[in-house]
Parts: structure tokens; sequence; C-alpha cells
């Protein structure tokens, strides 16, 4: 049967259920959160006279939760408006109400016995054929469905979101024997192109996949510490970026998530996987159990294995466990040849190979725990998985690891990895053996531009299922790369589409990139439909290379200065003005020139999580790459029945003037970052590139016309200048902005309102990109702006005289 998901009902309100309910309003479902009703009064409520019977008594859980969740940051929600979607209710009086959703989620405590009460409830109301799931994280699913009708089994399954569910993007569907093929079909299919999960389809075995081998790593760290005699610290250094891994790495994530988290789950797996090899690993070690009777479980308690103090002089300082005396201590600097030698290294891949020959404890740390985490992946198949790439998609996206532990296998080298993990006393699974004998070396390839993963039980390599689907750049760069230089390539998408892909240091714009964008229209302009401009990187683009800029000024080379704004503003136009269609496809950090080179695309396709914004005043410079002059155009266009609305410009300038940053790409639109009917968001970060192709394509079978540069913008000369220097010096003498803020606004606004006219005129675009270009190169010659500049640059070392 066709099934739509419309409105979904959330059964339980804590820190997952408010959150869950939160990323479903997101995507624009409506939502019913219900939760328990008080059994007793507060005094607040004693105090008003209320009873238990009161409407605003019986849903105090659930809105409390609710907004407790909201107030939370980084904030569960796209936009505050998507809370609209959410009704809030009381089990008591409103699970009649869940037989007209579509999907209801349970999200109660973890306990069967009241998990089967709450489903007990749910199938008086319930309509047959509705789905019915649990978020459990660890309770087996087959359990709560014991004694549930026919329909309920057949329609009920595991969805374990990861906490928090608009951000960690793995979602575990864990099926019963019960459960219709189709159902699970569904939701593997919805959780990924709807919520923009990466869906990992597990069997009903204890913590599932990601968490199963997750707190298998972490407890083996923590029992290797003492074996290591390594400190906080060292473990936190040796296991975040510089391994792929999240900047909190281990013992700081643990106090971010709880400790008590941890422990519950790792007793779990004590005392339900009896048979594990790795049986022992999950027994707290005695300075754990110490913490936990201490209740130094994290942020939650205001300290674990760290600790926020304040100095004798106020200032704050965060501290570190010492693990062999339980006593804080300010946190040492660690130093490690092994970490200083992968620094150059870009590439992940190649810097593992670095890690496993180190001679210090950073190599024997990583040898221990990735030796140890390649014999029980490889044994917990078939166990937890049949497919060894579930795995990896698990522990990357539930857990933020770059690569999954047989990526990570694959780069150290199978073959060498299996001869180390002998010498430390761990031993592959009999299949990965097998896999070698056959004269297989590795459990990935790549062949024909499609990724393809090691099939045991056929002995043979199979494309990655859904795949398909996806345009991952890794697989196309080797044979599809028309040209490239240092900063860019120029990639063939097929079907008459190119990719313009950066890869300079975190993106950022330069000579080479604005070389290789002209490029690649000039090539798509000959003999091609339409242009992408997106990557695979962390970020879409940081902006421009403030470094370049800053020697140039420190130089006073103004002609070079001079030509490089004018060919960013060229670039910028020219991505508008081409005559095949440019679609930019931006995500995550989406900064300065990244942004402007979007405000001037035919259509941007970009991530749910883009953090879009003009941040160049935050520098001492205006927007130069045509972004100033694009929101003089967007202010104009808001101007209506000839009647000048300075709110428009106001607004505008705003933006700019606090260097705003959207928390979301739907932010961004609600900043004027991006105009109605030309943007669309892709939910799923990995269909990005295939979403923004179809739109190229699109584009050009709709007849695609080169645009006319405007002439027709209305700015507002003196008029609206009068405004902004009055509004900046205001602001001035009230001492919110500094002199430099307010040369800075005063230019910002000359721009906008296109000099100092006499009265509201209309000009053309290129009148208002040479305004904003001499704005940019007078105001990136004051010394105030050379010292915010090199700040960035040097982390805030001052300028020298």
């Amino acid at each position: 049967m066709k099934r739509s998901i419309n409105k979904v009902a959330v059964l339980g309100s804590g820190i997952m259920g408010s959150r869950i309910a939160c990323h479903f309003a997101n995507i624009g479902v409506e939502v019913l959160l219900l939760d328990i009703a008080p059994k007793d009064l507060s005094p607040e409520e004693q105090a008003k006279g209320l009873t238990l019977d009161n409407p605003v008594v019986k849903n105090r859980i659930v809105n409390t939760a609710l907004q407790t969740a909201v107030k939370t940051n980084p904030s569960p929600v796209y936009s505050k408006k998507v809370l609209n979607k959410i009704k809030t209710g009381n089990f008591d009086d409103d699970m009649p109400k869940i037989a007209g959703y579509d999907w209801v989620i349970e999200v109660v405590v973890e306990n069967l016995d009241i998990k089967k009460k709450v489903f007990e409830q749910v199938e008086q109301f319930r309509k047959p054929g509705t789905l019915i799931t649990s978020n459990t994280s660890g309770i087996p699913i087959h359990l709560m469905a014991e004694g549930r009708s026919d329909d309920f089994k057949s329609h009920f399954c595991g969805t374990h979101f990861f906490n928090p569910p608009r951000y960690l993007k793995l979602l575990e569907v864990i099926p019963t024997p019960h459960t219709q093929p189709e159902i699970v079909d569904f939701l593997m299919h919805y959780g990924d192109k709807f919520l923009g999960k990466t869906t990992v389809l597990c069997k009903d075995t204890p913590a599932f996949i990601a968490n199963r081998v997750g707190v298998y790593s972490i407890m083996a760290l923590l029992h290797l510490v003492e074996k290591l005699d390594l400190t906080v610290e060292e473990v936190d250094k040796f296991t975040g970026p510089a391994l792929g891994r999240p900047k909190s790495a281990t013992f700081r994530t643990s106090d971010v998530v709880g400790l008590d988290t941890m422990i519950k789950v790792a007793k779990g797996l004590y005392d339900n996987c009896p048979d594990d090899k790795a049986h022992d690993l999950f027994k707290l070690p005695a300075y754990v159990q110490k913490m936990e009777e201490n209740k130094w479980l994290g942020d939650k308690t205001k300290q674990g294995f760290y600790k926020k103090t304040k100095s004798s002089d106020g200032k704050t300082e965060i501290l570190a466990l010492d693990l062999k005396t339980l006593a804080y201590k300010p946190q040492q600097k660690v130093k490690s040849a092994t970490l200083e030698m992968t620094k150059p290294v870009e590439n992940l891949r190649e810097r593992m190979k670095i890690f496993a020959k180190g001679k210090d404890k950073a190599g024997e740390l990583f040898r221990h725990s990735s030796f140890g985490l390649f014999e029980y992946v490889s044994d917990r198949i078939p166990e937890i998985s049949d497919e060894l790439y579930r795995i990896d998609d698990a522990m990357r996206a539930g857990f933020g690891w770059e690569l999954g532990p047989f990526e990570l296998w694959d780069a150290v080298g199978v073959k060498e990895a299996i001869e180390g993990m002998e010498q430390y006393g761990n031993k592959a699974a009999a299949w990965v053996h097998e896999m070698l004998d056959a004269g297989n070396t590795s459990f990935y390839k790549v062949e024909n531009g499609v990724k393809k993963y090691y099939d045991i039980p056929s002995k043979s390599y199979k494309a990655l299922p859904g795949t398909d689907e996806f345009i991952i750049l890794d697989n196309l760069r080797e044979n599809k790369t028309l040209w490239k230089n240092s900063g860019v390539s120029i990639i063939d998408l097929g079907d008459g589409i190119l990719n313009v892909e950066f890869h300079t240091k975190m993106n950022t714009i330069g000579g080479d990139v604005i070389s290789g964008i002209n490029k690649a229209i000039d090539m798509a302009e000959k003999d091609y439909r339409g242009l992408v401009i997106g990557n695979d990187g962390a970020n879409f683009s940081a902006g421009a290379n403030v470094g370049m800029i800053f020697m140039m000024a420190v130089e006073q080379e103004w002609d070079e200065l001079n030509m490089a704004i004018r060919m960013f503003q060229n670039t910028s136009m020219r991505i508008r003005y081409s005559s095949i269609p440019v679609v930019v496809a931006p995500h995550n950090l989406t900064l300065g020139g990244g942004c402007e080179f979007s405000l001037h695309a035919d259509h941007v396709q970009l991530s749910a999580e883009t953090y879009m914004g003009l941040v160049e005043f935050g520098v001492g410079v205006i927007p130069g790459g045509g972004g100033t002059k694009e929101f003089a155009l967007r202010a104009s266009d808001e101007y209506k029945d000839d009647q000048i609305v300075q709110n428009a410009l106001k607004d505008r300038f705003l933006t700019i003037g606090m260097a705003k940053v959207s928390t979301s790409g739907y932010e961004a639109y609600e900043l004027g970052y991006l105009q109605k009917d030309k943007f669309s968001i892709s939910m799923n970060r990995n269909r990005l590139l295939a979403d923004a192709k179809a739109k190229a394509i699109e584009l050009a079978d709709a007849g695609y016309t080169k645009p006319v540069q405007r002439n027709d913008i209305k700015v507002l000369g003196k008029q609206g200048l009068g405004i902004v220097y009055a509004g900046a010096n205001s602001m001035y003498a009230g001492h919110f902005i500094s002199e430099h803020d307010k040369k800075i606004s005063e230019k910002l606004g000359y721009v906008m309102c296109g000099g100092d006219l006499s009265a509201p005129t209309e000009v053309t675009e290129q009148y208002l990109l040479d305004l904003e270009r001499e704005a940019f190169l007078s105001l990136a010659g004051e010394r105030k702006s050379l010292e915010r500049i090199q700040s960035i640059i040097t982390k805030g070392k001052p300028l020298r005289n």
C-alpha cells in the first residue's frame, strides 16, 4: 500500500521524546507530543488554587519538557516557527487522538513493564495499519510486542534515534520476526530521504550495532588507560580529530553524554552478552566505579573527567581528572612525535598509516585500540549484522567517526593489520583470512565509479545498496576529473552536468578557486548543459582567503587587491549571468565568499544543516564579492508601489552589519540569504549533490536562457544615508560599537544607499559593484581592519608595529 507520513504521535517527552518531536516538526510533519499527567501539584500550582484536573497542570510535564528542549543549545529546531507544528497533551486525556495519526513512536522510560502498559493503551486507539515503533536503546524489541494483536506486531519495530536527533545522523531500524518486510523498507527509505538519516538495518541483539561497537571501543580505552599509563588529556588528544573522530574525543564525549549513560549500556552488555569474547571489558574499571559512586557523571553533575572552575583571578579554568589519585588538576599540554607527523597530512587514510607506525604513546594506543577493535567487529558478523558496511555506517553516523572500523582497517592495510594484531594478542575472524586467501585485499573497492563492499556469504564484492541515488565524488575523482588546479577539480557528473569541487583548506576561496569556477563555466557553456558548485568536504566554504587579502593590504599592493576583488565580483556575476544554469550546493559552514556565490546562483540546493552568513564585518570590511550589492538589490525588490519601505533596507543592513549566520538552511531563508522559489533543501547531506544535479537538469530541460543584468535597482541616496549615519552615531555614542565599527557601518550604508545621490534613483548592478569594491579597498587599508584580519590568521596575536 502507498504510505505517507503527515502526522506523528510521540509518546514520552523526555530528552529524546521532545527532541524527536522537534525534528519531525522540522520537516513539516504535524506532531502530537504526549506524556503522563502529574500526580502532585507544584507549590506554584497550589498557590494559584489549581487542581490536578486543570489542563495546565495535566500538561505541565510535557510542556515543561518541550520548553526545556527548545532552550537548549544547539537548538533542536531549524526555526522557532516549526513549533507551531507541535501539539501537546497527556496520556489520560489525549491518547484517543492517536487514531488520527500515521506513526506512533514510543519514547517513555527504559522499563519493559512500563512500555508494555503504554502499548496496551496504544492498541485501544490506534487504527489498523498505523506504524508503531519504539525508540529503546537496549530492550529487546520482540519482548515489547508480546501479547499484542497480529496487526500491531506486523506494523511494529524499533527505531532507535541517537541524541541529539537533529544532529546525529544515525537511525537504527530493528524489526522483529513479525514485522512486515514492506514496513522495514518504508522506514529505511523514509528515514533516509525525509528525516535525513543514515538508516541502518539492525538485528535484535543487545545494544544493536552502534552502541555495541561504540561502547566496546570506549570501554576498551578505559581499561587501556591503566595499562598504558595514559592521562585524560593524552587519550582525548590521541583519539580526537587527528584520528578522524569528533573534537570531544573520548572523555569529553563521555562528560557531554553522561557517564551514567555509558555505564548503563556497558552493564547491560556485561549482563546480556556472556559469550562475548570481550565480556570482561564491559566490567567497569575501579576508577569509573568510584566516579559513579561520587556522582561525577559529567556535565549534568558539573564534573566528570573534566571540571570547570574559577581560578584565583576569576578566570574560568577547566581541570582534568587524575585517574590515579582521582583529584582534579590543571590540564597538561600533550606532546607527541606521532601527532606532529600527522599534522601536515590532509588525507585521513594516509594519516592512519602514520599512527600505525608511531613509536610513542599515540602510536601504541592506536595499535592496541585498533587491533582490538578489528578483532571485535570481525567477530560480530553475523551476530549483529550480516554485512560489514552496516557497522561502518552505524559508527560514522552515530559516533561521528570519519572512518568506520572496516574502513579504518582498509586504511591501515588488512594484511598488515593482521600481522600486527597477532603480535598484540588479537586475532581476526576466520572469514577475514578466507577473504585474503582468495586474493581479496580490502573490504571495499571502487570499480567504474561504484563503491563495492566485500560480501561474506557470496565471497564477492557487491555494490553498496542505495548509493546509486547518491553522488560520491571520491568514487568519481579518479576517472571523471576533466581539469584541476591546486584549488579545484572539475568533475563530469554525467548527463551533461559538470561539478566544481573546492579542495583548499576549509575550502577557502582564492585565485585558484576563482580560476577554476570560471574554467568550469567556460567548459559548461561550450559542451555541457549545466554546472553544480559543490563538494564533499566538512564545510562548503569558510569564505575568502583572508591571509591573501592581509598580505596585499600590508604590502599596499592596491592594484593587485583591486584586481583580486574585481575578479571575485566578476565570478559571482558570471555564476548568475552565464548561458547555462548554475546550481550551488552549500552545506555546513557557508560564509563570506561561499555565501556570496550562493546569493548569485540560479538555484541553491542546500543541506538542512547549512550555516550561512556574510561575516566580513567581523574582520573590519564589508562583503566585497557582490554580497553588499546583492542585498541592496533585494532590498530594492521589497520596495512596494514606488514607496520606499525603509524597514527593508534596515533589515538587510543589519543582517550584514551584525554578521548574522543562519543556524539552519531554513533560517538562511528567514535571514534573506535565499530567495523564494530559488532554493531547495536536502534533508540528507548524502543526497545533496545528486539533488543539485537533478535541479540543474530540470533548469536546462525547461529551456534555460541567460538572464539580463539589472539596471532598475532603486537606492535611497542621502535619504537612506541619513538614517544609517544617525543609527551608527547613536550606537557609537552609547558605547555599543567602536569608532571603527561606526566607520564600517557608514561604508556599508554608503554602498547600500547607492552613495550620496540627492534623491532615490535607479542604478545598475555594476554601479553598486564599483561602490562595493571601493569601500572594501578603503576599509582593507585601515589599521584596525588589518588587526582584525591578522587576529584571525594568528589566533589573537596583535599586529606588530
